[in-house]
């Protein structure tokens, strides 16, 4: 609580009291990550990696339906 000055009576803080630095705090970090440089490479090989697995769920949904039919036919021939 504080002192207000106009009345001298205690009050409690308000959200702009709370909210203020909190802003500010963000601002600054994402300010400092736009600023940075390091870890484009991270980035890239990220996006890498992605592009790998969403190639193996279109091959492995590809030829799931035929493994399965083969799978079938097998087990039902025994």
């Amino acid at each position: 609580m504080r002192l207000h000055a106009a009345n001298a009576a205690w009050r409690l803080p308000s959200d702009a009291d709370i909210m203020s630095p909190l802003w500010e705090n963000i601002m600054k970090a994402i300010l400092n990550l736009v600023k940075d440089e390091q870890g484009g490479e991270v980035l890239e090989y990220a996006l890498i990696a992605g592009l790998i697995v969403v190639a193996a769920i279109a091959v492995i949904g590809s030829v799931g339906g035929k493994v399965l039919a083969r799978w079938n036919s097998l087990n039902s021939s025994m």
